[in-house]
């Protein structure tokens, strides 16, 4: 099996089920956990934006004029909170249209310990299962990406915005009253504010079977050959028993994927 290395795919199931995609090609992961499998890195490098090849890849797998011009590569898709559509200085505004102009959630998360995130309201899910979240709870919404930067901006002064990617690779967190956090925080940060009442805290596990002791991160740009035996997926990290790889990290490289099929039939 060879293709050009997308993003893990996931679908919420207790655990979450995962798929590996290789252009149009997928092969469910759950199954072979416990098994060993192998990732061959051929030399070549695909932009996901425009198809052509680029000898480095930017912004998780892009070639450098489009990670210049996209506005998916743009600074404000990572600090939201400048954005200049309203300035009309979108790099593409009919994208920025179609993707922040559009309602969004702030939300609560248990990754590595609770952090303040926001995402866009249709893509919730996929995004706490990206950032393997065990516990996630949206409280509030806004029309725009914009406001729901400058709300976790706000929130980003007392709670982490980022999760720590080796502590999360090192077991689940303990869990948190999520609703007791928001309430805590709103009051005191955002006294205007109006929660979502309704919201409940989503509660999400993962298949894996060992955490490593150790984190040691794989990287195909070092070693085109990566062979282990699979013993999670959390994130979009594959956990092997000699370090973890991350996925999306390597979006556009040229990528055989060696496995034992009984696995898979079975």
């Amino acid at each position: 099996m060879i293709g050009i290395l997308r993003k893990l795919h996931c679908q919420l199931d207790q655990p979450v089920r995962y798929s590996l995609l290789l252009d149009d090609l997928e092969v469910a992961l759950n199954p072979l956990i416990g098994q060993t499998i192998g990732l061959h890195f051929w030399g070549e490098i695909v932009c996901l934006g425009c198809g052509r090849q680029t000898k480095k890849s930017f912004n998780q797998g892009y070639c450098f004029p489009c990670s210049q011009t996209l506005a998916a590569c743009d600074l404000c898709i990572v600090r939201p909170e400048r954005c200049h559509f309203h300035l009309g200085t979108c790099r593409q505004p009919d994208w920025g249209q179609a993707h922040c102009m559009i309602p969004h959630y702030v939300y609560l998360a248990n990754s590595s310990g609770l952090k303040v995130g926001i995402t866009r309201r249709q893509y919730a899910l996929t995004r706490w299962i990206d950032q393997g979240a065990s516990q996630a709870l949206p409280i509030i919404e806004t029309p725009t990406r914009y406001q729901a930067g400058l709300i976790e901006v706000a929130l980003a002064r007392v709670v982490a915005d980022k999760t720590d990617w080796r502590k999360l690779l090192k077991g689940t967190p303990a869990p948190l009253d999520l609703l007791a956090e928001r309430n805590r925080l709103l009051p005191a940060i955002l006294p205007d504010s109006q929660y979502l009442p309704e919201a409940e805290p989503l509660n999400i596990t993962y298949p894996v079977q060992i955490y490593p002791a150790k984190i040691t991160a794989l990287n195909f740009d070092k070693q085109a050959d990566i062979v282990g035996i699979l013993q999670g997926i959390k994130g979009q990290y594959l956990i092997l028993d000699n370090g973890v790889l991350n996925i999306r990290k390597f979006g556009g490289y040229k990528i055989s994927f060696e496995y034992p099929s009984e696995s898979i039939q079975g």
